[in-house]
This record gives C-alpha cells, sequence and structure tokens, in this order.
C-alpha cells in the first residue's frame, strides 16, 4: 500500500488530521476515569466504517462534547453509558456511519474498559460505585 493509498485510509478512518489531533487532545484533558471510558469507545468505535471522513470526525468530537459536559457536571460514567455499554456506543454510532462489524472480543473489552474507569472514579472520590 503506497503512502498515498495509506493516508488516504487513515483519513477515512480517523478524519482529518488537524481534527484528529483536536480530539485526542480534549481527550487528554479529561479527569483519568472519563479518558479512560473515552478511549474504551473510541477503540470499540474504530471497527465501524464510516460513511465518510467528515461524519467519523464529527462522531469522535461528539464523543469528546459528550465527556467534556459530564465531566464538568461530575456524572458518573454509568451513567453516560448505561448498563450496557455496547448498547449505548452502538447507538452512539449509528448516527454517525452504518456501522460495521464488531467482533465479541472487543465487545468485551469495552465492557471490562467501562467497569475499570468506574472503579477508578470510585477510588478518586473515596467511594465505592456500586452500579457496576
Amino acid at each position: 500500500m503506497s503512502d498515498v493509498e495509506k493516508s488516504g485510509f487513515l483519513s477515512k478512518v480517523i478524519g482529518p488530521k488537524k481534527r484528529w489531533r483536536a480530539y485526542k487532545a480534549r481527550v487528554k484533558e479529561l479527569p483519568g476515569n472519563h479518558r479512560t471510558a473515552v478511549e474504551a469507545i473510541e477503540r470499540y468505535l474504530m471497527h465501524f466504517v464510516p460513511t465518510d471522513e467528515d461524519s467519523n470526525a464529527s462522531m469522535f468530537e461528539d464523543l469528546a462534547d459528550l465527556f467534556e459536559q459530564a465531566a464538568a457536571d461530575g456524572t458518573p460514567i454509568r451513567e453516560i453509558v448505561g448498563e450496557d455499554p455496547v448498547e449505548f456506543v452502538n447507538a452512539f454510532a449509528e448516527n454517525y456511519s452504518e456501522g460495521g462489524y464488531v467482533p465479541a472480543r472487543a465487545r468485551k473489552q469495552l465492557t471490562d474498559d467501562i467497569e475499570r474507569a468506574e472503579r477508578a472514579a470510585g477510588n478518586e472520590t473515596g467511594t465505592e460505585d456500586k452500579t457496576v
């Protein structure tokens, strides 16, 4: 695969580079538990086939918006993603693409990562989150 083909593929997957870097910088500024959850969702979303690079970039920017607002409001991660993180992310992604195949391993990884982020949130506040 040539560099041009690779950059075209990456552009389709993550959107224009400038927007991707801005998104990653926003995620880096989130509190640890919210950042862990966003990174888990991001990994899962990479399995979806974007309809176009603008939609895909918008999807990640909207994800950052959602978690920035939640962090500012002190909203627990489980209130954002609900009881089934996979269902939440699938519904979220449907707004931006026609979806794609997501292996069972990726679904389990997402659920495990969200639970780990919740446990970390309980440790940061000194209280244990019982919603797992």
